[in-house]
């Protein structure tokens, strides 16, 4: 992919990122800026399908407070926690 469509996909997902909650606003900004762009393909699509859960939900796992019991989400959610 290239740096045009990279930035673009980064973009795309900062308005997908835009949550009711300024703390997920906040954890998903900084992720965005710090991390995404290292993610392989793959992680990226689980990054992308993590966006589908509900705030309430979201911000939960982030925070620690709950963890996701699908393994793959877990691991992303482990990697936005480690990168922000």
């Amino acid at each position: 992919m290239n740096t045009t469509d990279r930035q673009a996909e980064i973009d795309r997902l900062r308005w997908q990122c835009r949550r009711g909650l300024l703390e997920l606003d906040l954890l998903f900004e900084a992720f965005l800026a710090q991390g995404y762009a290292d993610l392989p393909e793959a992680d990226r699509v689980i990054f992308q399908e993590l966006l589908e859960y509900q705030d309430q939900q979201l911000q939960e796992w982030l925070l620690g407070k709950t963890s996701p019991e699908d393994a793959a989400i877990q691991r992303m959610v482990g990697i936005i926690r480690k990168a922000i």
